[in-house]
Protein backbone atom coordinates (compact mmCIF):
# COMPACT_ATOMS: atom_id res chain seq x y z
CA UNK A 1 0.00 0.00 0.00
CA UNK A 2 1.75 3.34 -1.09
CA UNK A 3 2.49 5.76 1.69
CA UNK A 4 -0.75 8.30 0.67
CA UNK A 5 -2.89 6.07 1.00
CA UNK A 6 -2.02 4.65 4.68
CA UNK A 7 -1.49 7.99 6.00
CA UNK A 8 -5.27 8.97 4.71
CA UNK A 9 -6.76 6.25 6.10
CA UNK A 10 -4.69 6.74 9.59
CA UNK A 11 -5.91 10.68 9.81
CA UNK A 12 -9.76 9.66 9.05
CA UNK A 13 -9.71 7.27 12.15
CA UNK A 14 -10.98 8.15 15.76
CA UNK A 15 -10.77 5.79 18.54
CA UNK A 16 -11.34 6.46 21.75
CA UNK A 17 -12.65 5.32 24.98
CA UNK A 18 -16.13 6.58 27.14
CA UNK A 19 -15.44 6.81 30.93
CA UNK A 20 -17.19 8.01 34.21
CA UNK A 21 -18.17 7.02 37.24
CA UNK A 22 -21.31 4.81 37.38
CA UNK A 23 -24.32 6.23 36.04
CA UNK A 24 -23.42 8.97 34.78
CA UNK A 25 -24.90 7.77 31.36
CA UNK A 26 -22.08 6.28 29.87
CA UNK A 27 -23.19 3.27 28.24
CA UNK A 28 -26.52 5.16 27.00
CA UNK A 29 -24.34 8.19 25.12
CA UNK A 30 -22.50 5.20 23.69
CA UNK A 31 -25.89 4.29 22.36
CA UNK A 32 -26.84 7.75 21.11
CA UNK A 33 -23.75 7.59 19.00
CA UNK A 34 -24.43 4.57 17.14
CA UNK A 35 -27.72 5.73 16.73
CA UNK A 36 -26.81 9.24 15.45
CA UNK A 37 -24.03 7.70 13.35
CA UNK A 38 -27.05 5.47 11.67
CA UNK A 39 -25.32 1.67 12.63
CA UNK A 40 -28.68 1.45 14.49
CA UNK A 41 -31.52 2.27 13.51
CA UNK A 42 -33.72 2.37 17.31
CA UNK A 43 -31.76 2.85 20.72
CA UNK A 44 -32.72 0.33 23.56
CA UNK A 45 -32.89 1.69 26.97
CA UNK A 46 -30.60 1.40 29.36
CA UNK A 47 -32.25 2.49 32.11
CA UNK A 48 -35.65 0.42 32.07
CA UNK A 49 -33.73 -2.98 31.58
CA UNK A 50 -37.66 -4.60 31.96
CA UNK A 51 -37.96 -3.37 28.48
CA UNK A 52 -37.50 -5.60 25.56
CA UNK A 53 -34.54 -3.96 24.16
CA UNK A 54 -31.16 -3.59 25.85
CA UNK A 55 -27.84 -1.30 24.93
CA UNK A 56 -25.92 -2.67 21.90
CA UNK A 57 -23.28 -2.21 24.18
CA UNK A 58 -24.06 -4.61 26.96
CA UNK A 59 -23.78 -7.74 25.81
CA UNK A 60 -23.38 -10.07 28.26
CA UNK A 61 -26.74 -11.62 30.06
CA UNK A 62 -25.75 -10.53 33.77
CA UNK A 63 -24.96 -6.75 32.34
CA UNK A 64 -28.72 -6.94 30.90
CA UNK A 65 -30.28 -8.14 34.26
CA UNK A 66 -28.23 -5.97 36.53
CA UNK A 67 -28.33 -2.54 34.37
CA UNK A 68 -24.48 -2.40 34.94
CA UNK A 69 -21.49 -2.84 32.34
CA UNK A 70 -19.28 -5.40 33.70
CA UNK A 71 -16.73 -5.48 30.39
CA UNK A 72 -15.25 -3.35 28.43
CA UNK A 73 -17.08 -3.63 24.76
CA UNK A 74 -15.68 -2.36 21.09
CA UNK A 75 -18.39 -0.77 18.47
CA UNK A 76 -17.14 0.63 15.10
CA UNK A 77 -19.03 2.16 12.45
CA UNK A 78 -18.72 4.82 9.43
CA UNK A 79 -19.91 8.45 9.80
CA UNK A 80 -19.61 11.65 7.84
CA UNK A 81 -15.83 10.07 6.43
CA UNK A 82 -14.51 9.09 9.74
CA UNK A 83 -14.01 4.94 11.20
CA UNK A 84 -14.86 5.34 14.44
CA UNK A 85 -13.74 2.91 16.90
CA UNK A 86 -15.66 3.49 20.43
CA UNK A 87 -14.15 1.63 23.44
CA UNK A 88 -17.49 1.37 26.22
CA UNK A 89 -15.82 0.32 29.70
CA UNK A 90 -17.13 -0.54 33.14
CA UNK A 91 -18.10 2.31 35.17
CA UNK A 92 -17.84 0.56 38.40
CA UNK A 93 -14.84 0.24 40.36
CA UNK A 94 -14.44 -3.12 41.04
CA UNK A 95 -13.87 -3.56 37.23
CA UNK A 96 -11.54 -0.66 36.81
CA UNK A 97 -8.52 -3.22 35.61
CA UNK A 98 -10.28 -3.55 32.41
CA UNK A 99 -10.98 -0.19 32.04
CA UNK A 100 -7.20 0.15 32.46
CA UNK A 101 -6.09 -1.70 30.19
CA UNK A 102 -8.76 -0.55 27.23
CA UNK A 103 -7.25 2.57 27.73
CA UNK A 104 -3.65 1.70 26.62
CA UNK A 105 -5.68 0.68 23.52
CA UNK A 106 -7.23 4.38 22.99
CA UNK A 107 -6.31 7.84 21.44
CA UNK A 108 -8.67 10.11 23.44
CA UNK A 109 -11.53 10.13 25.99
CA UNK A 110 -14.55 11.15 26.94
CA UNK A 111 -15.23 12.15 30.26
CA UNK A 112 -19.04 11.68 30.97
CA UNK A 113 -20.14 14.01 34.15
CA UNK A 114 -23.71 13.84 35.74
CA UNK A 115 -24.90 17.01 35.76
CA UNK A 116 -26.63 17.17 39.22
CA UNK A 117 -23.63 15.02 40.74
CA UNK A 118 -20.11 17.08 39.16
CA UNK A 119 -17.00 15.17 39.97
CA UNK A 120 -17.47 11.73 41.34
CA UNK A 121 -14.54 9.49 43.18
CA UNK A 122 -14.21 6.86 40.00
CA UNK A 123 -13.97 9.97 37.30
CA UNK A 124 -11.00 11.20 39.38
CA UNK A 125 -9.19 8.01 39.50
CA UNK A 126 -10.13 7.32 35.57
CA UNK A 127 -8.93 11.33 34.66
CA UNK A 128 -5.66 10.53 36.09
CA UNK A 129 -5.24 7.58 34.40
CA UNK A 130 -5.73 9.59 30.99
CA UNK A 131 -3.30 12.46 32.51
CA UNK A 132 -0.61 9.91 33.58
CA UNK A 133 -0.83 8.46 29.72
CA UNK A 134 -1.37 12.00 28.36
CA UNK A 135 -4.59 10.89 26.42
CA UNK A 136 -6.52 14.04 25.56
CA UNK A 137 -9.93 14.22 27.40
CA UNK A 138 -13.29 15.75 25.99
CA UNK A 139 -15.82 16.34 28.51
CA UNK A 140 -19.90 15.53 27.94
CA UNK A 141 -21.61 17.08 30.67
CA UNK A 142 -25.01 14.66 30.62
CA UNK A 143 -28.67 14.38 32.36
CA UNK A 144 -29.19 18.23 31.01
CA UNK A 145 -33.28 16.78 31.16
CA UNK A 146 -32.99 17.00 34.85
CA UNK A 147 -32.14 19.49 37.74
CA UNK A 148 -28.23 19.87 38.30
CA UNK A 149 -25.69 22.78 38.96
CA UNK A 150 -25.32 26.09 36.62
CA UNK A 151 -22.73 25.19 34.00
CA UNK A 152 -20.44 28.17 35.04
CA UNK A 153 -20.16 26.00 38.15
CA UNK A 154 -19.25 22.89 36.80
CA UNK A 155 -16.39 24.60 34.75
CA UNK A 156 -14.78 25.96 38.11
CA UNK A 157 -15.33 22.20 39.79
CA UNK A 158 -13.39 20.92 37.08
CA UNK A 159 -10.50 23.38 37.41
CA UNK A 160 -10.63 22.57 41.59
CA UNK A 161 -11.13 18.97 41.42
CA UNK A 162 -9.04 17.94 38.49
CA UNK A 163 -6.82 20.66 37.43
CA UNK A 164 -8.06 21.56 33.95
CA UNK A 165 -9.51 24.08 32.50
CA UNK A 166 -12.77 23.67 30.12
CA UNK A 167 -13.30 25.38 27.30
CA UNK A 168 -17.44 25.16 26.32
CA UNK A 169 -17.42 24.18 22.62
CA UNK A 170 -21.70 24.82 23.09
CA UNK A 171 -23.96 25.87 25.67
CA UNK A 172 -27.25 24.88 27.22
CA UNK A 173 -30.11 27.46 26.62
CA UNK A 174 -32.52 27.17 29.58
CA UNK A 175 -32.44 26.47 33.10
CA UNK A 176 -32.36 23.63 36.30
CA UNK A 177 -33.89 20.44 33.89
CA UNK A 178 -36.39 22.82 31.48
CA UNK A 179 -32.98 23.13 28.53
CA UNK A 180 -34.69 24.39 25.17
CA UNK A 181 -31.54 23.58 23.22
CA UNK A 182 -27.67 24.84 22.91
CA UNK A 183 -25.45 27.26 21.94
CA UNK A 184 -22.61 26.11 19.37
CA UNK A 185 -19.95 28.75 20.24
CA UNK A 186 -17.56 27.49 17.03
CA UNK A 187 -20.50 28.22 14.54
CA UNK A 188 -22.30 30.68 16.44
CA UNK A 189 -25.89 29.14 15.77
CA UNK A 190 -28.81 28.09 18.53
CA UNK A 191 -30.03 24.68 18.12
CA UNK A 192 -33.54 24.17 19.42
CA UNK A 193 -34.95 20.79 20.07
CA UNK A 194 -38.69 19.44 19.67
CA UNK A 195 -40.55 17.69 22.06
CA UNK A 196 -41.54 14.07 21.23
CA UNK A 197 -42.15 11.21 22.81
CA UNK A 198 -40.00 8.37 21.41
CA UNK A 199 -37.98 8.63 25.12
CA UNK A 200 -34.40 8.98 22.78
CA UNK A 201 -34.96 6.05 21.09
CA UNK A 202 -34.82 7.73 17.63
CA UNK A 203 -33.06 11.09 16.03
CA UNK A 204 -34.03 14.30 17.61
CA UNK A 205 -35.48 16.86 15.62
CA UNK A 206 -34.76 20.31 16.05
CA UNK A 207 -34.54 23.60 14.65
CA UNK A 208 -30.94 25.95 14.06
CA UNK A 209 -30.42 29.01 13.13
CA UNK A 210 -28.30 32.16 13.89
CA UNK A 211 -28.87 33.84 17.76
CA UNK A 212 -30.05 37.60 16.83
CA UNK A 213 -32.83 35.81 14.41
CA UNK A 214 -35.81 37.15 15.74
CA UNK A 215 -37.83 34.43 15.35
CA UNK A 216 -35.46 32.38 18.36
CA UNK A 217 -36.32 35.63 20.49
CA UNK A 218 -40.00 34.50 20.23
CA UNK A 219 -39.46 30.86 20.09
CA UNK A 220 -37.71 31.30 23.69
CA UNK A 221 -39.01 34.32 25.12
CA UNK A 222 -37.38 37.30 25.72
CA UNK A 223 -35.66 36.65 29.25
CA UNK A 224 -34.31 33.56 28.18
CA UNK A 225 -32.71 34.83 24.65
CA UNK A 226 -31.32 37.99 26.98
CA UNK A 227 -29.98 35.59 29.74
CA UNK A 228 -28.16 33.54 26.67
CA UNK A 229 -26.47 36.42 25.26
CA UNK A 230 -25.31 37.42 28.70
CA UNK A 231 -23.86 33.90 29.07
CA UNK A 232 -22.09 34.42 25.79
CA UNK A 233 -20.84 37.46 26.38
CA UNK A 234 -19.44 36.43 29.33
CA UNK A 235 -17.79 33.46 28.20
CA UNK A 236 -16.34 35.40 25.42
CA UNK A 237 -15.00 38.14 27.78
CA UNK A 238 -13.96 36.04 30.37
CA UNK A 239 -13.65 32.16 29.51
CA UNK A 240 -10.39 30.46 27.96
CA UNK A 241 -9.36 30.50 24.49
CA UNK A 242 -9.58 27.33 22.64
CA UNK A 243 -5.44 25.97 22.17
CA UNK A 244 -5.97 22.42 20.71
CA UNK A 245 -2.60 22.08 21.89
CA UNK A 246 -3.43 22.80 25.29
CA UNK A 247 -5.72 19.91 24.63
CA UNK A 248 -3.48 17.62 23.43
CA UNK A 249 -1.35 18.42 26.73
CA UNK A 250 -3.73 17.34 29.02
CA UNK A 251 -4.44 21.20 30.78
CA UNK A 252 -7.65 22.28 28.99
CA UNK A 253 -10.64 19.70 27.98
CA UNK A 254 -13.41 20.86 25.42
CA UNK A 255 -16.90 20.29 27.04
CA UNK A 256 -19.96 19.70 25.79
CA UNK A 257 -23.35 19.88 27.44
CA UNK A 258 -26.59 17.52 26.26
CA UNK A 259 -28.67 14.77 27.82
CA UNK A 260 -28.07 11.45 26.25
CA UNK A 261 -31.09 9.72 27.31
CA UNK A 262 -33.58 12.27 25.39
CA UNK A 263 -30.71 12.47 22.27
CA UNK A 264 -30.33 16.96 23.39
CA UNK A 265 -27.10 17.84 21.95
CA UNK A 266 -25.49 14.50 20.93
CA UNK A 267 -25.25 15.56 17.21
CA UNK A 268 -23.89 18.42 17.92
CA UNK A 269 -21.26 16.75 19.88
CA UNK A 270 -20.49 13.86 17.88
CA UNK A 271 -19.66 16.02 14.78
CA UNK A 272 -17.34 18.35 16.95
CA UNK A 273 -15.42 15.92 18.58
CA UNK A 274 -14.61 13.99 15.21
CA UNK A 275 -13.15 17.21 13.89
CA UNK A 276 -11.13 18.10 17.17
CA UNK A 277 -10.45 14.28 18.08
CA UNK A 278 -6.76 13.35 17.57
CA UNK A 279 -6.23 10.58 15.18
CA UNK A 280 -4.31 7.39 15.78
CA UNK A 281 -1.06 8.23 18.06
CA UNK A 282 2.99 7.14 17.65
CA UNK A 283 2.87 4.17 20.53
CA UNK A 284 5.91 3.50 22.84
CA UNK A 285 8.27 0.05 22.43
CA UNK A 286 11.32 -1.19 22.95
CA UNK A 287 12.99 0.08 19.84
CA UNK A 288 11.43 3.60 20.40
CA UNK A 289 8.33 5.61 19.18
CA UNK A 290 6.43 3.30 16.33
CA UNK A 291 4.68 5.91 14.33
CA UNK A 292 1.32 5.10 12.60
CA UNK A 293 2.60 5.21 9.15
CA UNK A 294 5.24 3.12 9.29
CA UNK A 295 5.19 0.31 6.50
CA UNK A 296 5.48 -2.36 8.76
CA UNK A 297 2.46 -3.61 10.41
CA UNK A 298 2.74 -4.21 14.27
CA UNK A 299 0.00 -4.35 17.04
CA UNK A 300 -0.92 -5.58 20.80
CA UNK A 301 -3.42 -7.45 22.62
CA UNK A 302 -5.01 -5.37 25.32
CA UNK A 303 -8.21 -7.18 25.55
CA UNK A 304 -9.11 -11.40 25.65
CA UNK A 305 -12.63 -12.13 25.75
CA UNK A 306 -14.35 -15.80 26.01
CA UNK A 307 -17.24 -17.04 24.51
CA UNK A 308 -18.95 -13.84 23.22
CA UNK A 309 -20.56 -16.38 21.49
CA UNK A 310 -21.96 -19.51 23.81
CA UNK A 311 -23.15 -21.53 20.90
CA UNK A 312 -19.52 -21.71 20.13
CA UNK A 313 -17.62 -21.64 23.17
CA UNK A 314 -14.82 -19.58 21.50
CA UNK A 315 -12.52 -17.22 22.36
CA UNK A 316 -10.98 -14.24 21.31
CA UNK A 317 -8.35 -11.59 21.12
CA UNK A 318 -8.93 -8.02 20.63
CA UNK A 319 -5.83 -6.34 19.31
CA UNK A 320 -5.14 -2.72 18.61
CA UNK A 321 -3.15 -1.73 15.45
CA UNK A 322 -0.23 0.52 15.64
CA UNK A 323 1.47 0.69 12.36
CA UNK A 324 1.08 -0.76 8.96
CA UNK A 325 -1.96 -2.48 6.51
CA UNK A 326 -3.43 -5.19 8.31
CA UNK A 327 -4.63 -8.14 5.45
CA UNK A 328 -6.80 -11.31 6.03
CA UNK A 329 -4.61 -14.33 6.37
CA UNK A 330 -1.48 -12.24 6.95
CA UNK A 331 1.63 -14.08 9.13
CA UNK A 332 3.02 -12.36 11.85
CA UNK A 333 5.65 -12.87 14.73
CA UNK A 334 4.52 -13.41 17.90
CA UNK A 335 6.85 -11.92 20.00
CA UNK A 336 6.05 -13.52 23.38
CA UNK A 337 6.23 -17.39 22.04
CA UNK A 338 8.53 -16.89 19.38
CA UNK A 339 5.98 -18.00 16.54
CA UNK A 340 4.82 -16.86 13.29
CA UNK A 341 1.20 -17.13 13.47
CA UNK A 342 -1.45 -17.24 10.34
CA UNK A 343 -4.04 -14.31 11.07
CA UNK A 344 -7.41 -16.09 9.60
CA UNK A 345 -10.51 -14.31 10.26
CA UNK A 346 -10.25 -11.30 11.72
CA UNK A 347 -13.32 -9.74 12.99
CA UNK A 348 -14.65 -6.21 13.64
CA UNK A 349 -17.61 -5.42 15.75
CA UNK A 350 -20.71 -4.07 17.23
CA UNK A 351 -20.31 -5.10 21.06
CA UNK A 352 -20.74 -8.90 20.32
CA UNK A 353 -22.17 -9.06 16.19
CA UNK A 354 -19.24 -9.48 13.97
CA UNK A 355 -17.94 -8.78 10.81
CA UNK A 356 -15.34 -10.85 9.01
CA UNK A 357 -12.49 -8.31 7.48
CA UNK A 358 -10.31 -8.11 4.71
CA UNK A 359 -7.98 -5.39 6.19
CA UNK A 360 -7.13 -2.59 8.88
CA UNK A 361 -5.44 0.13 9.63
CA UNK A 362 -3.71 2.13 12.60
CA UNK A 363 -6.29 3.03 14.77
CA UNK A 364 -8.76 -0.16 14.27
CA UNK A 365 -9.39 -2.63 16.84
CA UNK A 366 -9.45 -5.89 15.35
CA UNK A 367 -10.91 -9.29 17.16
CA UNK A 368 -8.82 -12.98 16.45
CA UNK A 369 -9.58 -16.33 17.18
CA UNK A 370 -7.53 -17.47 19.77
CA UNK A 371 -6.40 -21.39 20.47
CA UNK A 372 -5.12 -20.35 23.64
CA UNK A 373 -1.66 -18.48 22.73
CA UNK A 374 -2.26 -14.91 23.27
CA UNK A 375 -2.32 -13.01 26.27
CA UNK A 376 -2.86 -8.99 27.53
CA UNK A 377 -0.15 -6.60 26.45
CA UNK A 378 1.37 -9.05 23.61
CA UNK A 379 3.31 -7.66 20.60
CA UNK A 380 2.40 -8.89 17.11
CA UNK A 381 4.90 -7.26 14.40
CA UNK A 382 6.10 -8.32 10.93
CA UNK A 383 8.45 -11.02 10.37
CA UNK A 384 11.97 -10.10 10.67
CA UNK A 385 11.40 -7.40 13.76
CA UNK A 386 11.80 -7.95 17.30
CA UNK A 387 10.66 -5.53 19.54
CA UNK A 388 7.63 -4.99 22.35
CA UNK A 389 5.43 -2.48 23.34
CA UNK A 390 5.48 -1.14 26.95
CA UNK A 391 4.01 -2.83 29.31
CA UNK A 392 0.69 -3.10 30.76
CA UNK A 393 0.21 -2.09 34.03
CA UNK A 394 -0.90 -4.71 36.80
CA UNK A 395 -3.20 -4.05 40.02
CA UNK A 396 -3.00 -6.07 43.29
CA UNK A 397 -6.02 -7.64 44.52
CA UNK A 398 -7.87 -6.58 47.38
CA UNK A 399 -10.54 -9.52 47.49
CA UNK A 400 -9.75 -13.18 47.90
CA UNK A 401 -11.87 -16.34 48.47
CA UNK A 402 -10.96 -20.49 48.11
CA UNK A 403 -13.02 -21.28 45.15
CA UNK A 404 -14.35 -25.05 43.99
CA UNK A 405 -16.76 -27.02 41.55
CA UNK A 406 -19.99 -28.18 43.72
CA UNK A 407 -19.99 -31.37 41.69
CA UNK A 408 -17.00 -32.91 41.74
CA UNK A 409 -17.60 -34.78 38.72
CA UNK A 410 -17.79 -31.30 36.61
CA UNK A 411 -13.57 -30.74 37.53
CA UNK A 412 -12.50 -30.53 33.71
CA UNK A 413 -15.21 -27.81 33.36
CA UNK A 414 -14.33 -25.95 36.63
CA UNK A 415 -10.61 -25.86 35.55
CA UNK A 416 -11.11 -24.77 32.14
CA UNK A 417 -13.56 -22.15 33.28
CA UNK A 418 -11.33 -20.58 35.91
CA UNK A 419 -8.21 -20.80 33.31
CA UNK A 420 -9.86 -18.57 30.59
CA UNK A 421 -11.59 -15.95 32.74
CA UNK A 422 -8.29 -15.92 34.75
CA UNK A 423 -6.66 -14.77 30.88
CA UNK A 424 -9.27 -12.54 30.39
CA UNK A 425 -7.39 -10.50 32.94
CA UNK A 426 -11.26 -10.93 34.57
CA UNK A 427 -9.76 -12.33 38.08
CA UNK A 428 -6.33 -13.64 39.82
CA UNK A 429 -5.36 -17.01 40.04
CA UNK A 430 -3.57 -18.34 42.72
CA UNK A 431 -3.03 -22.32 44.40
CA UNK A 432 -1.66 -23.10 47.50
CA UNK A 433 1.59 -25.28 48.17
CA UNK A 434 1.22 -28.96 47.54
CA UNK A 435 -2.47 -28.32 46.43
CA UNK A 436 -4.18 -29.80 42.78
CA UNK A 437 -7.01 -28.22 40.79
CA UNK A 438 -10.12 -29.51 43.66
CA UNK A 439 -9.62 -25.79 44.26
CA UNK A 440 -7.98 -22.23 43.59
CA UNK A 441 -7.28 -19.28 45.41
CA UNK A 442 -9.21 -16.44 43.65
CA UNK A 443 -7.65 -12.92 44.09
CA UNK A 444 -9.61 -9.94 42.68
CA UNK A 445 -9.63 -5.63 42.87
CA UNK A 446 -13.26 -5.63 44.05
CA UNK A 447 -16.29 -7.90 45.41
CA UNK A 448 -18.87 -7.86 42.35
CA UNK A 449 -16.02 -9.36 40.15
CA UNK A 450 -17.01 -12.95 42.48
CA UNK A 451 -20.78 -12.30 41.65
CA UNK A 452 -19.56 -12.06 38.13
CA UNK A 453 -17.16 -15.17 38.14
CA UNK A 454 -19.91 -17.32 39.75
CA UNK A 455 -22.57 -16.23 36.97
CA UNK A 456 -20.07 -17.04 34.27
CA UNK A 457 -18.94 -20.42 35.21
CA UNK A 458 -22.67 -21.33 35.75
CA UNK A 459 -23.88 -19.95 32.44
CA UNK A 460 -20.84 -20.41 30.47
CA UNK A 461 -19.43 -23.80 31.73
CA UNK A 462 -22.59 -25.62 33.76
CA UNK A 463 -20.30 -25.07 36.91
CA UNK A 464 -22.09 -24.13 40.46
CA UNK A 465 -19.21 -22.74 42.90
CA UNK A 466 -18.71 -23.29 46.26
CA UNK A 467 -16.84 -20.09 47.57
CA UNK A 468 -15.42 -19.51 50.96
CA UNK A 469 -14.37 -15.96 51.20
CA UNK A 470 -10.66 -15.35 52.74
CA UNK A 471 -10.28 -12.42 55.32
CA UNK A 472 -6.93 -10.91 53.33
CA UNK A 473 -6.99 -7.72 51.83
CA UNK A 474 -2.71 -7.50 50.52
CA UNK A 475 -0.98 -10.05 48.32
CA UNK A 476 2.26 -9.22 48.35
CA UNK A 477 5.20 -10.88 45.67
CA UNK A 478 8.40 -12.39 47.52
CA UNK A 479 11.64 -11.85 45.83
CA UNK A 480 14.45 -13.53 47.68
CA UNK A 481 17.02 -16.20 47.65
CA UNK A 482 14.77 -19.52 48.52
CA UNK A 483 11.53 -18.51 49.23
CA UNK A 484 9.47 -21.10 50.33
CA UNK A 485 6.90 -21.54 53.18
CA UNK A 486 9.36 -23.64 55.44
CA UNK A 487 11.38 -20.43 55.32
CA UNK A 488 9.35 -17.88 56.07
CA UNK A 489 9.08 -16.78 59.42
CA UNK A 490 5.61 -15.70 60.46
CA UNK A 491 3.88 -17.13 57.23
CA UNK A 492 0.97 -18.90 59.68
CA UNK A 493 -0.27 -14.78 59.86
CA UNK A 494 -1.33 -15.24 56.33
CA UNK A 495 -1.44 -17.45 53.37
CA UNK A 496 1.54 -18.99 51.18
CA UNK A 497 0.19 -19.04 47.34
CA UNK A 498 1.67 -19.17 44.27
CA UNK A 499 0.34 -17.66 41.24
CA UNK A 500 -0.32 -18.29 37.42
CA UNK A 501 3.74 -18.01 36.74
CA UNK A 502 4.72 -19.69 40.04
CA UNK A 503 5.94 -17.13 41.93
CA UNK A 504 5.60 -17.07 45.64
CA UNK A 505 2.82 -14.52 46.87
CA UNK A 506 2.00 -14.24 50.75
CA UNK A 507 -1.74 -12.90 51.23
CA UNK A 508 -2.11 -10.88 54.77
CA UNK A 509 -5.00 -9.35 56.32
CA UNK A 510 -3.94 -5.31 56.77
CA UNK A 511 -0.63 -3.28 56.60
CA UNK A 512 0.01 -4.24 60.40
CA UNK A 513 0.36 -8.12 59.67
CA UNK A 514 2.54 -7.35 56.46
CA UNK A 515 5.14 -5.13 58.59
CA UNK A 516 5.14 -7.89 61.17
CA UNK A 517 6.41 -10.66 58.42
CA UNK A 518 8.34 -8.15 56.60
CA UNK A 519 10.50 -7.45 59.69
CA UNK A 520 10.78 -10.81 60.77
CA UNK A 521 12.31 -11.89 56.90
CA UNK A 522 14.90 -8.48 55.89
CA UNK A 523 16.28 -10.81 53.39
CA UNK A 524 13.02 -10.40 51.13
CA UNK A 525 11.21 -7.80 49.27
CA UNK A 526 7.77 -8.10 49.94
CA UNK A 527 6.61 -6.39 45.95
CA UNK A 528 3.09 -4.99 45.19
CA UNK A 529 3.30 -6.37 42.05
CA UNK A 530 4.77 -8.94 40.52
CA UNK A 531 8.43 -8.71 40.19
CA UNK A 532 10.14 -9.67 36.71
CA UNK A 533 11.68 -12.83 37.95
CA UNK A 534 12.74 -16.97 36.95
CA UNK A 535 9.61 -19.37 38.30
CA UNK A 536 10.57 -21.43 41.25
CA UNK A 537 12.00 -24.47 39.29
Amino acid sequence: MSAVDLSSEIHRRRTFAIISHPDAGKTTLTEKLLLYGGAIHLAGSVKARKAQRHAVSDWMEIEKQRGISVTSSVMQFDYDGYRINILDTPGHQDFSEDTYRTLMAVDSAVMIIDVAKGVEAQTKKLFKVCKQRGIPIFTFVNKLDRFGKNPFELMEELEKVLEIRAYPMNWPIGIDGDYKGVYNRQKAQIELFAEEGSHGQKVLPSVVGQVDDPAFTEMLGSDLHKALCEDIELLDMAGDSFDFEKVRQGELTPMFFGSAMTNFGVRNFLEEFLRLAPPPAPRLSSAGLVQPEDQQFSAFVFKIQANMNPAHRDRLAFIRICSGQFTRGMSVYHEKTGKVLKLAQPQQFLAQDRTIIDEAYPGDIVGLFDPGIFGIGDTLCEQGQTFTFEDFPVFPPERFARVQAKDTMKRKQFVKGITQLTQEGAVQLFRQADAGTESYIIGTVGSLQFDVLEYRLKNEYGVDLLMNHLPFELARWLDGQDVKPSSLRGADRGMFVYDVKERPVLLVSNEWALRWVADNNPDIRFLATPADRPPIE
